[in-house]
């Protein structure tokens, strides 16, 4: 079993141990996500749903205020300040649990984290104009993600000559410029981007090729709930993918991912337990 090269993450007070897999619980704070649109839009209900993944297990909680499915139209730097920032605070107040803002714009990246996130998770990995600076100046640790072109045009026919080896360099690039700014690799992880900018069968060689992305030395944060490559195989609408979706996170905790960023926190981390006696009871 891969192992990555800096087990511990350190993500503002809390610290993340890599030794061993975690689950991300996803809390959106946005009217339009693709799976659960609006469900949490009130401070109350979010911070309700926020504490039941701790509950199930939940190791980070996963807010956004911004949609990036496919199509999804932009929101203001204001609206996602005010979709977000309350709930990062409440939550922090609430829970020491780690939590992650998804987000690609400085002024949420800067005042989050002085609210108390303690990962920045990025779809545009810190590619929009001075997002590397702020990331930077947090001293939180990041996630890059692979992504082309924006959530209103990504799915519009997208090609590679060779998925993983493209993501990869990508990766690669996007490290090096965090390298430039001082966000060093031991606060990097690494999302090779399911379902942004790649078709059904990109989605699929690229997570059976998992496994080449740990030349990169960087923990894997893997997300698949409930997407269309779950869908679009088991030929089921949103809420009837969990099987399909448990189906993958047992095959990302093989490849080697360290975090499972999900819908379903209990569900999954029912996989990752037996995952773990697995994983376990082969060592002795």
């Amino acid at each position: 079993m891969h192992v990555t090269a800096n087990p511990v993450l350190h993500c503002g007070k809390q610290v993340l141990d890599l030794s061993r897999a975690h689950v991300m619980g996803i809390l959106n704070a946005t009217p339009d996500s693709f799976s659960d649109g609006g469900r949490d839009a009130t401070l109350a209900a979010a911070l309700q749903r926020a504490l039941a993944m701790v509950v199930d297990g939940a190791s980070i909680i996963d807010i956004g205020g911004e949609s990036t499915r496919p199509g999804a139209a932009a929101v203001s730097v204001q609206q996602e300040l005010d979709r977000v920032a309350p709930l990062v605070e409440l939550i922090a107040a609430e829970s020491d649990v780690i939590i992650s803002v998804d987000t690609s714009t400085p002024a949420v990246i800067t005042e989050t984290a002085r609210l108390g996130a303690g990962l920045i998770n990025d779809v545009r990995s810190l590619q929009r104009e001075g997002a590397l600076t702020a990331a930077a100046a947090t001293g939180l640790p990041v996630c890059l993600m692979h992504m082309r072109g924006e959530p209103q045009t990504m799915q519009n026919a997208p090609h590679y000559e060779d998925v993983a080896a493209e993501v990869m360099l990508f990766l690669q690039q996007r490290m090096a410029a965090c390298a430039q700014v001082g966000i060093a690799p031991e606060r990097i992880v690494l999302d090779p981007g399911f379902g942004f900018a790649k078709n059904l069968q990109h989605n699929y060689e690229l997570f059976q090729r998992l496994p080449e992305l740990w030349q990169l030395q960087r923990p894997l944060l893997v997300g698949v709930s409930r997407k269309s490559m779950v869908g679009n195989v088991v030929h089921k609408p949103v809420d009837q993918r969990l099987s399909g979706s448990l189906a993958l996170a047992v095959m990302a905790l093989e490849r080697g991912a360290k975090i499972l960023r999900v819908h379903d926190v209990a569900e999954t981390m029912d996989v990752l337990k037996i995952f773990n006696a697995v994983q376990s009871a082969a060592k002795e």
